[in-house]
């Protein structure tokens, strides 16, 4: 194993939360526009679109609900959820409980490479890990984004993003271990054929975190599973055995 991949997003920092909040005030709007009487509060476009980006969640609703925005429409909401996130995120974002000492370990260590790689849009993770100090640990050219690295924006689980980020780096997927949260992302890692640890450190309850922790490994293929990042050590090892 010669790279480290993280997801971003409530990996290594708590940023759903306040993202979605800003994300359910913009679909309520697109929704009562379109004569739908739904709405969303954050935590329930979470829960029902946790790991995709704005621009996957608003084709999903246009999904569910039957109706299309024109693009420049479109367009003119991604960009406005992107201004209301990034003012947000670089005023509460916080990190994920333990990742900093483990950023810190590994950054002095030299062994792996480390990468982020993200469904969100390359301005909002720039900010997140620029809030909480974690910019000095990624080489600016080796933080990804689906909405922005790529020539056609896309979301996870689509992989593009995840094979765009390993051509670049000059690694194979099977010399990288990929490290999320979601369903979305996990199932990213594993359509590009890259090892994968899940972390439900985020998760609210003991119940949620279970599920959560059974969904990445069964369905998604995890070679194991993290509760908290002081694990992080043990299951990287656990990995190197597994696929080693």
């Amino acid at each position: 194993i010669k790279q480290l991949l993280f997801d971003c997003d409530n990996t290594l920092v708590l940023s759903e939360e306040i993202a979605f909040q800003a994300c359910a005030e913009l679909a309520n709007e697109i929704l009562e526009k379109n004569g739908i009487s739904d709405r969303y509060t954050g935590p329930e476009l979470l829960k029902e679109f946790v790991g995709q980006n704005f621009r996957g969640m608003m084709v999903s609703l246009q999904k569910k609900y039957g109706f299309s925005l024109p693009d420049e429409e479109f367009d003119t909401y991604v960009d406005r959820e992107l201004g209301k996130v990034v003012e947000m995120l670089e005023a509460q974002a916080q990190p994920c409980e333990g990742v900093l000492e483990e950023l810190e370990t590994l950054h002095k260590a030299h062994k792996y490479g480390l990468a982020v790689v993200s469904s969100s849009a390359l301005s909002r993770v720039q900010a997140s890990i620029r809030k909480v100090g974690m910019d000095q640990y990624f080489p600016a050219d080796h933080v990804f984004s689906a909405a922005s690295s790529l020539e056609k924006p896309t979301s996870k689980p689509d992989p593009a993003i995840y094979l765009h980020a390993c051509k670049v780096i000059g690694v194979a997927p099977e010399e990288c271990v990929a490290i999320e949260d979601s369903k979305s992302g996990a199932m990213a890692a594993r359509n590009a054929k890259i090892p994968l640890i899940g972390y439900v450190g985020p998760y609210e309850d003991d119940a949620e975190k279970e599920r959560m922790a059974q969904l990445l490994m069964e369905e998604c293929g995890a070679v194991v599973v993290m509760r908290h990042w002081k694990q992080f050590p043990e299951c990287l090892r656990k990995v190197e055995e597994t696929v080693g």
